[in-house]
C-alpha cells in the first residue's frame, strides 16, 4: 500500500495494515522501530484484528553502527528495490504510477529467482 507522503508512518501504519489483514488474515504479528511507538497505533490495531506489535529499538548504550533483530529484513528489502533506478531516483505523480512501479519491481525480483532455479 502506498500513501501520500503527508501521511506520518505512525498514521499510516492502520492503512497499511488493514490491507494487510484482507490479503493475509492469518498473519498476527506485527515487527516495527522505535517511530511507531505509542497507544494511538496499538488502539488503531485492536480495531483492524487481534496484531500484536513487536517494537524493536537500538540500545541507548549502543555507539555506531547496531544489526538490529528483524530490521535486516526491511533494509534488505528496501535495497532490492532501490536497484531499480527508477525507484531510486524518480518521483511518480500519482501513487497508481508508483504502486505500477513497485509492482514491476518486485515482479522483476521473482523472475530472476525463478530463472536462477
Amino acid at each position: 500500500m502506498i500513501h501520500t507522503a503527508d501521511i506520518q508512518d505512525r498514521e499510516g501504519a492502520p492503512l497499511v495494515l488493514a490491507e494487510i489483514f484482507l490479503r493475509f488474515p492469518w498473519l498476527r504479528h506485527v515487527f516495527a522501530d522505535g517511530g511507531y511507538t505509542g497507544d494511538k497505533l496499538r488502539q488503531a490495531l485492536r480495531r483492524i484484528g487481534k496484531w500484536t506489535i513487536e517494537i524493536i529499538k537500538r540500545s541507548d548504550t549502543a555507539k555506531g553502527f547496531e544489526a538490529l533483530p528483524r530490521r535486516w529484513v526491511v533494509e534488505r528489502t528496501l535495497a532490492w528495490l532501490n536497484r531499480n533506478r527508477r525507484l531510486a531516483k524518480d518521483f511518480e505523480q500519482t501513487i497508481a504510477s508508483a504502486t505500477a512501479w513497485l509492482f514491476i519491481a518486485s515482479i522483476r525480483l521473482f523472475i530472476r529467482r525463478i530463472a536462477r532455479s
